[in-house]
């Protein structure tokens, strides 16, 4: 099976207005993002509250592409019908979250939806190969998890270039989650990465009633990362 690659913009609606989802969602997918994505944070294996099965559930008539659903919580199994009832596209689990990550990935693509695995900027590669046949997806954190807005660690780069090695031609998106701009965006993508998600680079100063910038910004990401792959 082959794969698209081609470069996915994902932004982040933990960067948008908490007030106005729908229309958030509607507008970025207006301005060209590619997929949504959306971070479930616990305040437990992350510090940070964010959103449940409820608040997903309420953004899926309006993800008209793609919903990326990153689930930064512990523990995760008793969550994954609930999280792909809501309708998500992709649960992405973090390999750090649980000592049965294998019985994790099977739950998930149990319930119908595709799989993906997180992995904290502190976690090597060595446990990823094991489990490659199981997974849509390898979310590569270049920034600690939890908060929105922080700088990019530069140290994953590396681990990109080596992940993008080991997959070889399956069938596995890489994605890039923390500090994704138009200068960090084309590193990454020469090391290998296919899906950028960003969220205060693509929400900043723009608005439901602005969102000609949330274009802007998604462009100046896209095309950053697309000149690096000329």
């Amino acid at each position: 099976m082959t794969l698209d690659r081609s470069i996915k913009i994902a932004p982040s609606i933990l960067s948008a207005d908490f007030a106005n989802f729908g229309a958030e969602i509607e507008a970025i997918e207006a301005q060209g993002a590619d997929w949504v994505h959306v971070d479930v944070m616990d305040g437990h294996f992350v510090p940070n509250l964010t959103f449940g099965p409820p608040a997903v559930k309420a953004f899926r008539p309006h993800v008209k592409t793609f919903m990326d659903v990153h689930l930064m919580i512990a523990p995760v199994d008793p969550y994954i019908e609930a999280f792909a009832e809501a309708g998500a596209d992709m649960l992405t689990t973090h390999i750090e979250a649980g000592p049965h990550i294998h019985r994790t990935l099977q739950a998930i693509r149990a319930n119908g939806v595709k799989a993906g695995l997180a992995l904290n900027p502190g976690t090597g590669l060595g446990d990823v190969a094991h489990l490659l046949d199981m997974i849509d997806m390898v979310c590569v954190m270049t920034v600690n998890p939890g908060f929105g807005g922080q700088s990019f660690i530069e140290s994953q780069i590396d681990k990109v270039r080596a992940l993008r090695a080991m997959i070889g031609d399956r069938p596995i998106h890489i994605e890039i989650d923390g500090g994704v701009t138009p200068e960090t965006a084309p590193r990454v993508v020469e090391a290998g990465a296919d899906v950028l998600v960003a969220g205060s680079a693509v929400f900043k100063g723009g608005s439901v009633s602005e969102p000609g910038v949330y274009g802007q910004n998604i462009r100046a990401i896209r095309d950053a990362a697309e000149a690096a792959r000329a």
